[in-house]
């Protein structure tokens, strides 16, 4: 799953436990969101282990934000599901002959997208998910 799909499906599931008045089962999510059960499991994981979202067990279990929409800042969400950035070289273009195409330009494109990279987080940092649920409600019909 790409970055940004990632991010998106755990917002949607974080707008949709801002707005359940109780706990929420990954199934239930899944129903309302139409993201993938499994994938939405393996985000909601993430987002629990970096103390975004709690999870309890039990009868009256389920998922439910661990904190504030205010105090959920997108930058933190983004950090809590990605195990790599957003503008990464892939791999298969690092080749172990060292000429100039593989490894100046190669080392064009990593500043230039540490550098993106650094632009999109500090953008990131200052949107919180109450604001992303105030912005997104007014698309509503």
């Amino acid at each position: 799953m790409s970055a940004s799909t990632k991010l998106s499906n755990s917002v949607k599931a974080l707008c949709y436990l801002a707005d359940s008045k109780k706990p929420c089962n990954s199934i239930e999510i899944s129903e309302k969101t139409g993201i993938n059960a499994s994938k939405l499991r393996k985000l909601l994981s993430l987002l629990c282990k970096n103390q975004i979202v709690q999870s309890n067990k039990g009868a009256f279990g389920g998922f439910s934000l661990n904190k504030n929409t205010d105090e959920i800042l997108l930058q933190e969400i983004y950090c809590a599901i990605e195990d790599r950035k957003a503008f990464d070289l892939h791999s298969s273009l690092e080749n172990k002959n060292n000429s100039f195409y593989n490894s100046e330009i190669n080392k064009y494109f990593l500043d230039l997208f540490e550098n993106i990279q650094v632009d999109i987080e500090k953008k990131m940092r200052k949107i919180t998910l109450k604001e992303i649920l105030k912005k997104t409600r007014t698309y509503k019909r």
